[in-house]
């Protein structure tokens, strides 16, 4: 991963993946019951800040984590514009650190996978441990193999004036890496002008992860399958996983 990854990404994400998000309803179900007992919340690589914001307008003390300088300069904006009090954070999630312990931290939009090597699982979820009260959750979400093997192996195009962005994606059979050519063509007056952004993800069977959270000290882990909760012919069963895994103590 990278600073400087995810710049073009973030200025446009709002604009151009507005209409693709399902993740509302998941929430219901993997953290929503969670939440009445939740006075303190971070969410990790939180993008451009919606589900932070989101918390911290329901009364719950946030913070918002990503390691790009411009996911956390939109949030930051964000917040102050809608008066809430959310504490942004720049840092790597394998090294992050909070001020105090939360009862929850999330890890939405496959964000997880977007580690460099498979090992970086575990220093992950050490520092989600470390930054979870004891009895507090982690709930995450993760693309599977089946997803890299699908989905993956596809170029999509959208068109949203003044940005069409093109993301040609791969993987190679039999790997647990996959990687995204993403073009920008973001028009300024009578002038378009090219950005490109390169993204890579790795994945892990169901068994590392699960043995990951136990060596990091996570237990009642639960899973849902991803599918029911997206409205799309793309998600197929057993492509996308949502985790929820109580730290021990």
């Amino acid at each position: 991963m990278s600073t400087g990854t995810y710049r073009w990404l973030a200025r446009y994400f709002d604009h151009l993946f507005e209409h693709q998000r399902p993740f509302p309803i998941a929430r219901k179900v993997v953290f929503g019951p969670l939440l009445p007992a939740v006075s303190s919340a971070c969410d990790l690589c939180c993008g451009t800040g919606e589900l932070a914001l989101n918390f911290a307008a329901q009364g719950i003390r946030t913070f918002a984590v990503d390691l790009s300088p411009d996911m956390c300069r939109i949030t930051r904006e964000k917040a102050r514009a809608a008066l809430l009090p959310v504490k942004v954070i720049r840092a790597d999630m394998r090294a992050f650190r909070l001020p105090r312990q939360v009862d929850l931290i999330t890890c939405e939009f496959d964000a997880i996978n977007h580690v460099p090597r498979k090992s970086d699982l575990a220093r992950v979820l050490k520092c989600a441990a470390l930054a979870l009260r004891p009895g507090g959750h982690f709930v995450f979400d993760t693309n599977n193999r089946l997803a890299f093997e699908t989905v993956w192996n596809n170029t999509w195009f959208i068109d949203k004036d003044p940005v069409a962005m093109v993301m040609r994606s791969t993987h190679k059979p039999g790997t647990d890496k996959a990687a995204c050519e993403v073009e920008f063509f973001i028009r300024e007056g009578q002038i378009w002008r090219r950005r490109h952004e390169h993204v890579e993800e790795v994945c892990w069977t169901m068994d590392e992860i699960r043995q990951a959270l136990a060596k990091a000290g996570f237990g009642e882990v639960q899973t849902w399958d991803a599918a029911p909760f997206f409205d799309d012919q793309l998600t197929q069963p057993g492509a996308r996983t949502f985790w929820r895994a109580r730290r021990n103590g």
